[in-house]
């Protein structure tokens, strides 16, 4: 009777998985670089404290952990961020065996990921493995990829080249130019590409394009050279000759992305006044511009493709031609990007968006396409072969560009 007692007492026990207390390595991709990341867990019952060491770009990090805890197969754990002022929580959730936590990683409310740490060995631990990083389940980050039915390709291959420079036809210009901006308090910069054979005695349209949440006004000619493919487009009369102007989307008086462009997500929902009342008004002053909605058009990639949605759609009266490119979870809900069907089919030429099939953002973007779908809202919904990178970006606006200012497009 007293071991029947004895086993029922331990059946109601809580019961643990093996002690997390150690060292755990990760490494994977994100929007703004490869990071590696080492945790130190020291478990206390169901208590879990630590440190979380990280290392991105060569610059590093580290962290007190923060409401930890182990009930079981399942942890939980929250990385705080403090930067210029901005709280972000990079919470963990997910379940432990004894060499192996598979986690659920979400940066705020702009990114969620699967990741998998593995156990470091001790010098106990004789039978221990190699002790390599454990790597994410597929390429690129944001969470599980589910291709649906309609996610598809909705243009053939690029042409070989699209993308390198050549002789023997016109060249456009790149200048770095500087504006006043009220909405942020100081001088901001923003790269201008003006059309091969640029005259002040034509008028032009106008693409703003945005970058990602690790760039700045340079990161579209460092890794897509837009110059080069509308060179190539509008020498094969293949584009409409246009303006293309990259903004830094991160508007806040210290606009670089610094060694946390996470923490600089707020200053991403602030860009539409900079954008609306500054930028466009100066361009309009420098450049011989068309300013008609229908001569503007804005798009980005992954957190400017996010931006270029939210603003794009929230602003038709601004925009008549909208470009998402894999865009991230800075993205509004499609409720909120279009809550008028039909008057988003009148206002928009064009409304574009784009993913990768190896993109773990690309859930985004098909729940704004199956939205869209159900509503009866034309537009474009292309998903190519690439992944969270400028191999899908550079193709997408190659597309893109094409689609822009003809009077055809709907």
């Amino acid at each position: 009777m007293k071991s029947r007692i004895a086993l029922l007492a331990l059946a109601a026990l809580p019961c643990f998985a093996a002690d997390v207390t150690g060292t755990w390595k990760t490494e994977f991709d994100s929007q703004i670089g490869h990071l590696k990341y080492i945790y130190v867990l020291k478990q206390d019952g169901t208590n879990l404290t630590g440190k979380a060491n990280s290392e991105v770009n060569d610059q590093k990090r580290e962290a007190e952990l923060k409401e930890g805890k182990v009930e079981g197969d399942k942890i939980s754990f929250v990385d705080p961020l403090n930067i210029n002022g901005n709280d972000i929580r990079i919470s963990y959730t997910g379940t432990i065996s004894s060499n192996e936590m598979k986690l659920t990683r979400e940066v705020g409310n702009f990114a969620t990921m699967e990741i998998v740490a593995k156990r470091e060995p001790s010098a106990a631990q004789a039978t221990a493995g190699s002790g390599q990083p454990g790597q994410s389940g597929r390429r690129g980050f944001g969470g599980p990829i589910e291709l649906k039915p309609d996610d598809q390709p909705a243009f053939p291959p690029v042409p070989e080249g699209f993308d390198k420079a050549r002789e023997g036809i016109a060249h456009g210009k790149l200048e770095m130019v500087e504006y006043d901006s009220k909405s942020v308090g100081n001088k901001r910069k923003a790269l201008v590409y003006t059309p091969p054979g640029y005259s002040a005695d034509a008028r032009y349209p106008v693409l703003y394009l945005l970058h990602g949440i690790g760039g700045d006004e340079e990161e579209w000619r460092r890794g897509g050279h837009p110059e080069i493919i509308l060179d190539n487009l509008i020498a094969d009369k293949k584009a409409v000759p246009m303006i293309v102007v990259m903004p830094n989307g991160r508007a806040q008086p210290n606009d670089r992305a610094g060694t946390n462009a996470m923490a600089t997500a707020p200053a991403f929902a602030k860009f539409d006044k900079d954008l609306l009342n500054d930028l466009i008004p100066f361009i309009e002053s420098r450049y011989s511009v068309k300013s008609a909605r229908e001569s503007r058009a804005l798009a980005g990639l992954s957190m400017g493709g996010g931006q270029s949605l939210n603003f794009g759609l929230g602003n038709l009266d601004s925009f008549a031609w909208v470009g998402g490119f894999s865009s991230a979870p800075n993205t509004k809900r499609p409720e909120e990007l279009v809550p008028d069907p039909a008057a988003a089919t009148r206002q928009l030429k064009l409304l574009y968006i784009s993913a990768g099939n190896k993109d773990g953002l690309i859930r985004i973007s098909q729940g704004l396409h199956a939205y869209l779908k159900e509503k009866n809202v034309p537009h474009i919904w292309h998903v190519d072969e690439h992944a969270h990178d400028f191999h899908h970006w550079k193709k997408a606006l190659y597309h893109f560009s094409q689609l822009i200012f003809q009077p055809t497009s709907k």
